[in-house]
Order: C-alpha cells, then structure tokens, then sequence
C-alpha cells in the first residue's frame, strides 16, 4: 500500500517507525466526526506539534470525499456491514501519512475553482494546500477499491524530545 509514497523520498527505513493507527468507518456521514475524534486522539499520542489542524482538516477531507464519491449509490448510509473506509494514519521521524481506503476504482478529480462562493468542491483542493504531497493508488491482491493518502513533514521542533 505504501510503495507510491516511497517514490521521491528517502527510504522508509522501519527502525524509523514511530507510530501507526487505523480506524474502519462506517458508510454513514458521521464517521467524518469519528475520523477526526481518532486522529486528535491519535495524534495527541504522537506529538505533531504545528501540524495538528492541518493534519485533522485534511483527515476530514479525504474521509467525506470517500464517503461522498466513492461508494456505491446504493449504499445504505446507515449500513451496520462491514465498513467500506477505512483510515490509515502512519508516522515516521520526520513525516506522516493519512491514508483513506475506499472501495471504488475511480480516480479523485480536482474541481476547477471559477466560483469561489462554491460550497463544496474544495475537498482536493484543500488538501493540496494544507499537506505536503497526496496522491492516489488503486489496491491490489485480495483488496479492491483504491487508497488516496495525503503527506505532512514533521518539522525538529514537532519531534518529541530524546529521552
């Protein structure tokens, strides 16, 4: 899952390792609250420092634009089913990844913005701006559907203190 977000940065060395989380969510719009719950909570664990709120706004971009384009139209959105997202949150030394797996096969497309009163349509947007990198896959092997992830470095002074 994680060999798109090794092209062009150093190698995720795993004695680097520092941290990973993950969550199912379930196909109803109130996961984005429960998606944001569990990464403050998870990120007041991992000391993030300046990159907090723009770590949980991104979270809740990539969670409703899972949750808004890529299931199915008939998915009951109050499904007690298995959960169909899934969120991924993984730190390194010196960055963190927020993956969300969602089932469709479809790529995210970036809105144009000629309306700037628009209400909605910024999701891609947004998380272009408040992250240092995001990109897309689709899965393979027993897993279907596709995985859009967004890339924050973490600077010196967001690292917790050696002990």
């Amino acid at each position: 899952m994680l060999k798109p977000l090794r092209q062009g940065l150093p190698p995720l060395d795993p004695s680097t390792v520092a941290g990973a989380a993950s969550c199912a969510l379930p196909p109803r719009y109130e996961a984005v609250r429960e998606a944001r719950q569990f990464t403050r909570r998870t990120l007041d664990q991992w000391e993030t420092g300046d990159r907090f709120d723009d770590i949980c706004l991104v979270v809740s971009e990539l969670v409703t634009n899972a949750l808004r384009h890529a299931l199915p139209a008939n998915t009951p959105r109050t499904a007690e089913q298995s959960p169909p997202v899934r969120l991924h949150l993984m730190r390194w030394t010196e960055r963190l990844v927020c993956a969300v797996r969602d089932p469709s096969h479809d790529s995210p497309v970036a809105r144009d913005f000629d309306d700037s009163a628009a209400e909605s349509g910024r999701g891609l947007f947004l998380i272009d701006s408040f992250s240092d990198g995001w990109g897309w896959h689709p899965l393979a092997g027993t897993l279907s559907g596709k995985v859009v992830w967004a890339l924050f470095r973490l600077t010196p002074d967001a690292l917790p203190a050696a002990t």
